[in-house]
């Protein structure tokens, strides 16, 4: 064998394994997006809250710093306004318009969600 074989083989190899690898992957296509969510793990009940709030569809209706539906109240400053039990309360009971999600959160993804949201500080716009 050449050395200049012997030097040009290990990078050839390498390439095609990476081309069979992105081969492999692109056939899998795309992940599945209606698959169960996997459990967020975070020490910071804000960080999980997040998630509950993403993977719950409360963007469906609630908007936070202009991302997410019109339906319900902009949520960017509702840690100003409400204090945890009565976001907690809106949470699980519901009330106005907003169904009750009792039955829908477990509870430590209602704390979570109550973590999260209560963290939400921004200022109101003025009119």
């Amino acid at each position: 064998m050449t050395l200049r074989f012997s030097l040009v083989l290990p990078f050839a190899l390498a390439s095609l394994f990476a081309a069979a690898q992105a081969s492999t992957d692109s056939a899998a296509g795309p992940p599945n997006k209606a698959a169960v969510p996997s459990p967020v793990v975070s020490n910071d009940p804000r960080v999980r809250g997040a998630h509950v709030f993403e993977d719950s569809g409360c963007q469906q209706c609630h908007t936070i710093r202009r991302n997410g539906g019109k339906k319900g109240p902009d949520l960017s400053g509702v840690g100003r306004r409400l204090n945890e039990t009565q976001i907690r309360t809106q949470i699980l009971n519901g009330g106005k318009q907003m169904p009750s999600f009792a039955d829908v959160l477990q509870l430590t993804e209602a704390e979570d969600l109550v973590a999260y949201l209560h963290s939400l500080r921004d200022k109101e716009k003025k009119k």
